[in-house]
């Protein structure tokens, strides 16, 4: 293993900044005549928009859809067949689709003065019927939200496989309904956007906290409807993404318009009651699940209903087609599954839009997946895991094309499970229950184990179409290395990573390398950071170009030490040749500036290259991973403690294990908070009802424990070095796993709960119906 390149501990060189306060984020921005701007939200789910009441001495100050001129609603489209597309206008025209959509935009000196603007606009409107509950809102006569969309349904997928016979002659039979409550992203950062008009120049700069600058860039020219080219986006440090950042939302659009018709900077800083009640939503779904299996727990086939509350609009670009098509497609999991029906519906209703939340789906697709695993597991009397093992795809199968036509390029399922059980140490747990608490408390365990598709690529009609992640990378007249990437670092570390990848290219010193991310000015296009695709695409692109730029080194270095191109090595900061070296800097410096001591055939294309990559397979590579949790639950106060936590990953070759620790641990924590505390309920007028956060609860470290993670590696044949993508991974699990424990403590109760958050009044109610019911 190199010492800074590929498998290195480096430590995050990005950290310098952040642990002493010099990041730079868009609350840090200060711009010459900047303004604030605060806006007027809706205090309604569903309305006719009658009027907007502005004093006339604020109208100068006040915006509102009527003076956007020249701007479109926000579309985003997918070509999923059926897809049925929502028209999001900027700031509301007619009608009112959720609580706190825009309705006016208010310009001052500061936000305050900004807010008091905003809270002395009138908003003139005749309510309507919130549509609120997803499963009703697909019924016939239900009111329709959107007039262009039918049923309130924005896409409706599946697959029809035969599954009636095994309904009729199958042993086992298990059927349950799980529910997902609907989440917030949380950020420590929330969002927002300086917008710039340079006159002069007639270029539009956004500096916005976002995870793909290159197409938010593309948003905008098709909303604002002004050429690409003069449109800047740049993003410098985020802090964290998640998928709430990887967006073109409405106050981007506004604000931008706003410089253009202003002429100075404009700033809009996302207050934490915004974010919660207005933006960012996610992960809301409910399931109605069959699973067939003979007398061992082997699948024979498998059923499910699926419902996304995808909310009022369609967000750009991933749209509301993401979840749904998403649930059907992966929800058999790492099991190899014969025959498989479901059906899954995006549902249109009176909320804010629901947003691609890290994981995609998957929580809570592998939520219910492994909690029917478990339900079989209690019906037929077996250990769950013996029932993991028995439907696992298993090594000897790889490559795996599964049911859903899903590409497993390499793993071992099995051998995760087995380390995980053998880490959790199932039988002193058993035991343990067997003892009982001195406390009273209830011992569960429980386990889950999924398969995460990551490095999404391009695909159509079964042909090679490809996007290739581009890099740009030169080395400087000094000797040192600039790389440059359209990708961002939204926490994930890649300011390290692309670094230890050129280290292992080049053999250049990682304190001689800078990474520059984040502007669309000065990087090649990319679709950005979401699918856990940063380290396999933009590291495969950093490694072409290094890879390209060690050949052109080579030539000149050898060039330099006489001697044949054939016979040198480009390493340790240098060309090594078999009587001498030479090292980066003298080359450079030959070549920037004493280029008449070379000879006349050196690469005309210099010191500078773009390298272009993508993966053999565009359909992405597979990472595996199982959580285990032993959990204490108080049957008289509904509490619940993590007692123990391991997860088992293998994400192929690690480019870095510490930053793949971090991903696993702060991903660990959001899963902890989907499973036990993280819900934002609505009410019958679809008015989110946790609008603070005293109301909607996150996992504090006293809440996270010390989570213990081991690592296999197995390589990908498809990607650079065999990585794999690893960003989600830690978030996936933990529902299930921490459900599944619950479950198993609560079991001889007879209590099962099937809907996350787990939360104490949950816990009692259900003891209580099974109380009644004995």
């Amino acid at each position: 293993m190199s010492k800074t390149g590929v498998g290195a501990r480096l430590r995050r060189r990005e950290d310098e900044r952040f642990l002493h306060g010099r990041g730079q984020y868009i609350g840090d921005l200060r711009f010459a005549r900047m303004r604030e701007v605060a806006f007027v939200r809706s205090p309604v789910a569903h309305a006719k928009l009658t009027g907007v009441r502005i004093r006339d001495h604020l109208r100068d100050s006040v915006f509102i859809a009527q003076d956007l001129k020249g701007v479109a609603n926000i579309r985003a489209v997918s070509p999923l067949p059926g897809f049925q597309a929502s028209e999001q206008p900027p700031l509301v025209t007619d009608r009112i689709r959720h609580v706190g959509e825009l309705i006016a935009m208010c310009v001052a000196d500061t936000r305050a003065e900004a807010e008091d603007i905003a809270a002395q606009v009138a908003v003139d409107y005749e309510e309507l019927p919130a549509v609120v509950d997803m499963l009703k809102a697909q019924q016939p006569g239900c009111i329709q939200i959107h007039d262009t969309i039918k049923r309130n349904v924005f896409l409706e997928v599946g697959f029809d496989g035969p599954v009636e016979a095994a309904a009729r002659t199958a042993p086992v039979k298990v059927s349950r309904e799980f529910r997902t409550a609907r989440h917030v992203m949380s950020p420590i950062e929330c969002r927002g956007f300086v917008a710039v008009w340079e006159a002069g120049q007639r270029q539009l700069t956004l500096h916005g906290a976002t995870q793909f600058p290159h197409v938010v860039r593309t948003g905008l020219a098709q909303v604002l409807q002004i050429p690409e080219i003069q449109i800047r986006v740049v993003s410098s440090d985020v802090g964290g993404g998640f998928g709430y950042k990887a967006i073109l939302a409405a106050e981007e659009v506004c604000l931008c318009w706003l410089a253009m018709q202003c002429g100075h900077p404009v700033r809009w800083l996302e207050d934490r009651r915004e974010q919660l009640t207005a933006n960012a939503n996610c992960r809301e779904h409910h399931y109605a699940i069959s699973a067939y299996t003979d007398e061992q727990g082997k699948f024979i086939a498998f059923e499910a209903k699926a419902a996304v509350d995808s909310g009022a609009y369609s967000a750009y670009p991933f749209t509301s087609a993401i979840e749904p098509s998403q649930v059907a497609a992966i929800l058999p999991g790492p099991y190899d599954i014969p025959v498989y029906r479901c059906r899954s519906a995006g549902i249109v209703t009176n909320k804010c839009p629901q947003l691609p939340y890290r994981g995609v789906a998957r929580p809570n697709v592998c939520y219910a997946m492994e909690l029917m695993v478990d339900a079989i597991a209690r019906k037929i009397g077996k250990e769950p895991y013996e029932v993991r093992l028995a439907n696992l795809v298993r090594a000897d199968q790889m490559p795996f094309d599964n049911v859903t036509d899903k590409h497993f390029d390499s793993g071992d399922y099995p051998e995760i499970l087995r380390r995980t059980v053998a880490a959790i140490d199932l039988p002193a747990v058993r035991a343990r229950q067997k003892r009982g608490e001195p406390d009273g408390r209830l011992i569960g365990l429980g386990i889950s184990i999924f398969s995460e598709q990551t490095a999404h690529g391009t695909t159509a009609d079964g042909k090679r179409r490809v996007f290739y992640e581009q890099a740009f990378a030169r080395i400087t007249p000094d000797g040192r290395l600039e790389v440059r990437a359209g990708i961002q670092s939204i926490g994930q570390g890649l300011e390290t990573t692309l670094t230890q990848i050129a280290s292992e290219c080049l053999g250049v010193d990682p304190a001689n390398v800078v990474i520059k991310l984040g502007d669309t000015e000065n990087s090649p296009y990319s679709s950005g950071a979401w699918g856990s695709r940063g380290i396999v695409w933009a590291g495969g692109a950093t490694a072409r170009a290094c890879k390209e730029l060690a050949k052109r080194v080579a030539a000149i270095g050898a060039a330099m030490l006489q001697t044949d191109v054939n016979s040198v090595q480009v390493r340790d900061g240098g060309v090594f040749g078999p009587r001498g070296n030479v090292s980066l800097a003298d080359i450079a410096r030959a070549y920037y500036l004493a280029p008449a001591d070379l000879p006349g055939d050196i690469d005309a294309h210099g010191l500078e290259v773009t390298g272009g990559y993508a993966p053999e397979r565009l359909t992405g590579v597979h990472t595996g991973s199982a959580h285990a949790t032993v959990v204490a639950v108080d049957a008289e106060t509904g509490g619940v403690e993590i007692l123990d936590y391991v997860v088992v990953e293998d994400a192929g070759v690690l480019i870095n294990p510490m930053i793949v620790d971090g991903q696993i641990h702060g991903g660990t924590a959001q899963g902890i908070g989907a499973a036990l505390f993280e819900e934002m309920p609505f009410d019958a007028q679809g008015q989110p009802l946790a609008s603070t956060l005293a109301d909607y609860l996150l996992p504090g470290s006293a809440e996270v424990p010390d989570v213990r993670v081991f690592h296999m590696e197995t390589p990908s044949p498809y990607t650079e070095f065999g990585q794999k993508g690893v960003g989600e991974g830690g978030a996936i699990g933990p529902a299930a796993a921490i459900a599944n424990a619950v479950n198993d403590a609560l079991h001889k109760l007879g209590v099962e709960i099937c809907e996350i958050p787990i939360t104490p009044r949950r816990i009692l109610e259900a003891i209580a119906k099974a109380r009644r019911a004995s």
